[in-house]
Order: structure tokens, then sequence, then C-alpha cells
């Protein structure tokens, strides 16, 4: 029988709603789509070896597969609000295959970095499957499904590269890709069929191009929700990659004295999250994203303060970086669903232009957060990059509880939205969600 909060409706623009079957094949997606972002760095070694190149440069392979998904995100993924999203679904996934075939098949490193680089590009699908589910189910649902979403990325991201390396192993480094590029192909051609045809809202077919992509800064301008939303993210995120960035120097370093895939098992750990996140989804649908947020910043918090002993060594400190990691894993994703479900409420038919403003803000926070933990690291050791974490969130937690004007009192914004359309409840902003579909676009 069909879960209620899963049963098929009519979303914002018409479309069909979402089984529970179809959200699984969507979380099923995304961790491929994922996954391609992450199986090259458990390959390197292998292209190095295989095409007679120094480890360095073969990293430009990941290098590139990055820069090429940092593009994606800017140039293709607001189109999820122009184009009908199994359209842009199918050919993204499509491409992605090519270019997974392409890469699988280079003959050399120069060629291998640019269809690399194309994988990366056109490899975000799941950044456009979250602006299409949270418009398919009702909104105090949202957060159950995007919890599965959720689940199905980390699944990706941790699997990837146990499944590159061990293929990797058996059959060379081309292997992996074309495994990947079957995969690809196969779900563009189910997704061809089993995901709904939803019309894109008047509002965004309008303009050029050009236009559709300056949308994103100006919503960032104009929706505090947003800013808000972001700031949380990027704090968060910048302190979690920090983390994880450093951990590798104090396992590998004389503390510990691990080597390289010490760091991967720990990393392991991470796959507790997928269990996590759905229930974390549920409490979002609850008790609304600002409580949820809070719980999550003192996560990290508490987290940075479980990390601190890392230092002592021995299984005293092992313990303390096992339990440190897992409790900020499941603060940040849980803080990710709370972010995501009070975004996705502002604006219907600006989905995925609000999808970019936040995950851009998102990596530009871990990427500084990483170079920042590199620092505080080589300077001062690890308890300045347990502090660098709790400074972040501290900052993130005093924007969290300091007074806010009602959204109600709030100047409408240009954009023509009603100005108490936010992802909390307008009378007790970070509260509940409101229980009320979106508005037809």
């Amino acid at each position: 029988m069909t879960s209620p909060a899963l049963a098929p409706r009519t979303g914002p623009a018409g479309a069909a709603g979402l089984s529970r079957r179809l959200v699984l094949l969507l979380a099923l997606t995304c961790a491929v789509a994922v996954g391609n972002l992450y199986f090259p760095q458990a390959i390197g070694p292998l292209i190095a070896t295989s095409l007679h190149v120094p480890a360095d440069r073969a990293a430009l392979v990941v290098t590139a597969t990055q820069l090429g998904y940092t593009a994606g995100m800017v140039f293709l993924v607001p189109l999820g609000d122009r184009i009908r999203h199994r359209t842009l679904l199918v050919v993204m996934l499509s491409l992605s295959g090519l270019a997974l075939l392409a890469a699988g098949s280079a003959p050399g490193l120069p060629p291998l970095a640019a269809a690399s680089a194309l994988v990366g590009l056109t490899t975000v699908a799941a950044q456009i499957i979250s602006p299409l589910a949270a418009g398919l189910v009702a909104p105090d649902h949202r957060g159950a499904v995007l919890g599965t979403l959720l689940s199905g990325s980390t699944g990706g991201m941790l699997l990837a590269r146990t499944f590159s390396g061990t293929l990797g192993e058996w059959l060379g480094w081309r292997a992996p890709y074309l495994a990947a590029a079957v995969a690809a192909l196969a779900l563009a051609a189910v997704m061809a069929y089993a995901v709904p045809s939803t019309a894109p809202a008047a509002s965004a077919t309008r303009g050029s191009y050009l236009a559709l992509l300056a949308e994103a800064p100006r919503l960032l301008r104009a929706e505090p929700e947003l800013r808000r939303s972001c700031f949380y993210q990027a704090t968060v995120f910048g302190g979690f990659s920090a983390a994880w960035t450093c951990l590798a120097l104090l396992l590998t370093g004389p503390v510990y004295g691990y080597g390289a895939e010490a760091v991967g098992l720990l990393a392991l750990v991470g796959a507790a999250t997928m269990l996590c996140t759905p229930y974390a989804g549920r409490l979002v649908d609850r008790h609304g994203p600002g409580r949820v947020n809070l719980f999550s910043l003192l996560g990290v918090l508490a987290a940075a303060a479980v990390l601190a002993a890392g230092p002592l060594g021995g299984p005293a400190g092992l313990t303390a970086l096992t339990a440190g990691t897992l409790l900020l894993d499941i603060a940040m994703q849980s803080g990710t669903l709370a972010n995501l479900s009070r975004v996705y409420a502002l604006r219907p038919d600006a989905r995925s232009r609000l999808n970019t403003a936040y995950m851009t803000c998102a990596y530009l926070g871990g990427t500084a957060g990483s170079w920042l933990g590199v620092r505080a690291y080589t300077a001062f050791g690890w308890p300045a990059v347990c502090a660098l974490i709790a400074l972040l969130a501290s900052a993130a937690l005093t924007h969290h509880l300091a007074p806010r004007r009602p959204a109600g009192a709030a100047r409408p914004s240009r954009t023509g939205d009603h100005p108490s359309r936010t992802g909390d409840h307008p009378s007790r902003t970070g509260d509940r969600p409101r229980r009320m579909r979106d508005r037809p676009s």
C-alpha cells in the first residue's frame, strides 16, 4: 500500500505526485550521480600507472571533475525552472553517460581530463531531482522525502570510492568509468518513463538565459530566509570540510602513524547517516526547520568538543575521533535537510534557482573551511581545527538565536512573492512548517 506521504498528487504545475517506488528510484539516481564525483579519487594511482604520468598529474582528473560540477551547478541547474524536469534529467543523465564512456576510452591524460570535466558538468542530476521532488509532495512531508534523497546521495559518496577501487584493481581503471556509464544511460532510459512530466512556471519561461542565471544572486539579495539558510550551511559545511581535510593529517601523522586507508575506513562510519537522515527529515516535517537547525548547530558544537580528544592517541583518541566524526556527519546532514526545506518553501516557481544559490554558498563555505582548517592545523595543531569548527557553529548559532522581524512584517520582495511564505511558521519563525500545499505556479 502506498504511503500517504508519497501518494500520487497534483504538483504545483499539475504533475502527478511521487510513489514510494519512485522516491527510491530517485534516491538511486542521486547515488549514481554523486558517486561520479567521488569514484575517480580512488583510482588515481591506477590511472597514473597505466598512463605513465606522475601521481600529482593524475590528480588533475579529480580536479577537472569538481570544476565541471561547479560549472554545472551555476549554468545548468537553473534550467530546472525553465525546462521540464523529466526532459532535463534524461538529457543530463544521457550526456553524463556519454562523457563517462569517453573518459573510459581516453588514450591519454589530456583527453581524460577533458572528458572528466564534461562528466562533472553533466552529473548534476541530484540537484535537479531535489527541486523536482520538493514540488511533488505536500509541504508537511517534504522533509521525509528530501531525507531519503539525501541518504541516496550519501550512499553514493561513501560507496563510490570502494566500488571503483575494487573494480579498478580487478579490471583496470577504465572499468569503473564504463560501469558508471552503463548505470547512467540505463537510468536515463528509466527516467524517461518513470518521472512525471511537470510544466515550468510561466514566470520562469520569460527572459533570456543570462537573465535566468542572474536570478540566483538576485534571489539571494531579495530573500532573507535564503540568506539565513545559506549562512547556516556555509558555516557548518565549512567546519565539516575542515575536520575531514585535517583528519588525514592527524591520522597519518606521528600521533597515530596510520596509512591513508585508515581515513577511508573512518569515513565508512558516516554510513550511519544514511539511516538517520530520513528520521531527521520527519523531524523537520513535525517541528519545522528552525528547531532542527538548533539541534544541528548544538550537535556540531558537541562534535567539536568530542573531536578535541583526538590527539590523545591510542584507543581513547581513536574512539573520540570516530564518535566525533559520526556526530558531525549527522549534525551536518540534519542541518542540510532543515535548510533545504526552508529554501524550497520560498518560491515554488524558482526552486532550481534557489538551489543554485544555496549550493553555491555551501560549496564556497566548504572550500573556505578546508583552507582555514589546513592553516590552523599547520600553525597550532588539531585543537585549533576543533576551535575553528566550534567558532563557525557558534557564529551560526548566534544568528539563529538572535531576534528576527516576524515574516509577516517583512517588506515584500521584488519577486512578487507574499512576504510570509517561508519555510517556517509565520507566527513563530523556525518552529513549525506551514500545513498547506504550495500554490499553483
